[in-house]
């Protein structure tokens, strides 16, 4: 602990008594929201299978002779959507108190405040998205002869791709605000965070099965 003061100290030193109050109440809500999410693995787990089984019974080979050009990639990525809005649903009570906490907090660094916003913006569509519906939106499009995706599909599109961020975000300037306790913190959060991007990196394999079963080729 002596080193740790040792290596902190001159970051405290420049640190206002502001930037470091909106560091700690910032990884604390970060904690909070990772903590929460990473604890939700299993239920996130469940609700992207359920999303499969759905595909399986109800709108298997929806796609079949589609194309693979710029609006199949446009599908995907509804898949994609489909999967993070209902793995997060049992997380939106938790992000909107993350957003609470931390949609006010500002940093003498305005490029620390600016990525902190823009997340917090992100994240705060996101989890205002409700869950597409896959089947009809392939069918609707496979009603066209695939020459028209479904304004259902592109209305979600033009929300969700620009503001598909995984939960939790700890900006590296945070460092030169934080305290002992504060470092800690970050790196308890760190933890929870790979805990979910593990997750995240291990369902692109159900995100693949889902494309197979419609025959969709993004």
């Amino acid at each position: 602990m002596l080193l740790l003061a040792t290596v902190l100290a001159p970051a405290r030193a420049l640190a206002s008594p502001a930037d470091v109050a909106a560091t700690q109440a910032y990884l604390q809500a970060n904690y909070r929201l990772v903590s929460t999410a990473a604890s939700h693995i299993p239920v996130a787990e469940r609700a992207i299978s359920a999303v499969l089984g759905q595909v399986r019974r109800e709108c298997p080979k929806a796609a079949s002779g589609s194309p693979q050009d710029p609006e199949s990639t446009q599908m995907s990525e509804e898949v994609i959507g489909t999967m993070v809005t209902s793995a997060y649903s049992r997380d939106l009570a938790s992000i909107r108190q993350y957003l609470r906490a931390v949609a006010h907090l500002r940093w003498s660094n305005h490029a620390l405040t600016a990525e902190v916003q823009s997340y917090v913006s992100r994240l705060k569509v996101l989890a205002s998205l409700t869950q597409p519906n896959l089947c009809a939106d392939v069918r609707s499009w496979a009603t066209s002869h695939y020459t028209a995706l479904p304004a259902s599909n592109v209305a979600f599109d033009r929300r969700f791709v620009p503001s598909w961020v995984s939960l939790g975000e700890v900006p590296g300037s945070l460092a030169r605000y934080e305290n002992a306790e504060a470092h800690a913190l970050a790196k308890r959060s760190a933890s929870r965070e790979e805990q979910i991007s593990e997750f995240e990196a291990f369902k692109v394999e159900t995100w693949g099965q889902i494309m197979s079963t419609l025959e969709l080729w993004p």
